[in-house]
């Protein structure tokens, strides 16, 4: 703003410079050549203005003015800061088909981009029916911002292969995908409890360097269960899914860093997950090789590179933005979440939930009280300028991709961050 204010009065005085040496060519040559009276009433200014007195009379009885600084019109400067873009990856395995198109649409926004893998268990019947919804469907096709892995990855939760499937996804979008501000991943069992708007409007007033990611350096039990133990994935190298095996040799907690643990659900920043990718000072490669013989190392990879590397380690929100049901203490799996449990995910105010049953009733109740999407319809934005009428999908008409149309869901998600940011939680919750 100051300096569009500085321009502004540098323009300003320029131009009153202008005006008064403007006066002085008329009067001196009407003075000593009258002859040229009619060729210098065909003159004009610079600013379009006739140099004779009666063209300048007629121009101000007409309603103008004759000073440069009153034609001056303000800049318009928005008050609302650029809208973020998000990159998502969905994941799933056999069966999974139809709730990732159904997550997919219910996230969809054409600002982000998505990345989406069925994997390898799959059937490559079920992989070439989601290849062709995402090639058919006429606004993913139009808008293209969907990108389908055709060539699937193995993956097992309890090995590293989520990791790699996680990095080859992030790879991609950082390759292909243009310009994004947060990388979310998500599996076919999760879901939105706001919608993009929701999500857009919320993030542009953060700092793009942030990263929500739940984490913890008390590993527990964890160090005994699976730190110390060495297991082989077989996903690395099998073309079918089998339950890691274990190595009777232990190893030791390691000291060239600091083990870290927590959610494998997180919402990184560009820049950090270009760090992942690159590796310039090779931390996260040398934290990837322990990965690879980690239980869960979903778990752990991240938030050890994370807060071992100085650059990265102050940007930490200490949240996964799930709502998830645990056991106390948590086990392997979360609960699945039933009608019962909407209440309590409303008022977690997360913009996500899991662990969510295929097509279970609670899905269409969040569809038609939280996000007002019809069945196999995105979730409505300001994007969005169709009619609607007659049951018909009014996301199918694209308008401006910038309007941003915050509701409910805002209000909700802007009190988790509010209270995920506020002096209590957010150094003292930081990697230490």
């Amino acid at each position: 703003m100051k300096r569009l204010r500085s321009y502004y009065m540098q323009f300003r005085h320029n131009n009153n410079q202008a005006m008064e040496r403007k006066w002085i060519f008329p009067l001196a040559v009407g003075s000593i050549v009258s002859l040229f009276l009619l060729f210098l009433t065909t003159l004009t200014s610079f600013d379009g203005s006739p140099f004779l007195f009666f063209y300048r009379s007629s121009a101000v009885t007409g309603g103008s003015s004759p000073f440069v600084e009153n034609q001056l019109k303000p800049i318009p400067i928005s008050t609302l800061p650029p809208s973020p873009r998000f990159a998502y990856l969905i994941s799933g395995s056999a069966g999974d088909g139809r709730m990732l198109k159904r997550t997919l649409l219910a996230l969809y926004h054409p600002l982000n981009q998505y990345v989406v893998h069925l994997d390898r268990e799959a059937s490559s019947e079920e992989r070439l029916d989601l290849e062709k919804f995402v090639k058919d469907h006429p606004v993913l096709n139009k808008v293209g911002n969907v990108r389908m892995i055709v060539k699937a990855n193995l993956v097992t939760y309890r090995g590293p292969t989520m990791v790699a499937n996680t990095l080859h996804a992030a790879a991609i979008l950082l390759k292909k995908g243009g310009d994004w501000d947060w990388f979310i991943n998500l599996s076919a069992s999760d879901y939105p409890l706001v919608t993009q708007d929701d999500l857009l409007h919320t993030f542009s007033y953060l700092p793009r360097d942030l990263n929500f990611i739940d984490h913890t350096s008390n590993i527990g039990w964890k160090e005994f269960q699976r730190a110390k133990p060495i297991i082989i994935d077989p996903g690395l190298y099998s073309m079918r899914k089998a339950d890691v095996f274990w190595v009777t040799q232990k190893r030791s907690v390691p000291t060239a860093f600091k083990l870290f643990t927590g959610s494998a659900w997180m919402a990184l920043s560009r820049p950090f997950v270009d760090y992942c990718i690159w590796g310039w000072d090779n931390l996260p490669r040398t934290v990837l090789m322990y990965y690879a013989n980690f239980l869960s190392s979903p778990e752990g990879y991240f938030h050890t590179v994370i807060c071992n590397a100085q650059e990265f380690r102050n940007t930490t929100v200490n949240s996964d933005l799930h709502f998830i049901s645990w056991d106390n203490p948590p086990k392997q799996h979360p609960h699945l979440l039933r009608l019962a449990d909407m209440q309590r995910m409303i008022d977690s105010n997360a913009p996500f939930a899991r662990k969510f049953p295929r097509d279970d009733p609670v899905l269409d109740k969040i569809d038609s009280e939280i996000l007002s999407r019809g069945p196999d319809m995105f979730t409505p934005g300001g994007w969005c300028v169709g009619s609607g009428k007659n049951g018909t999908d009014p996301c199918t008409l694209i308008g401006n991709r910038t309007v941003i149309r915050p509701g409910p869901g805002a209000k909700r998600l802007e009190k988790l961050i509010s209270s995920l940011l506020s002096i209590d939680n957010f150094r003292p919750r930081q990697c230490k």
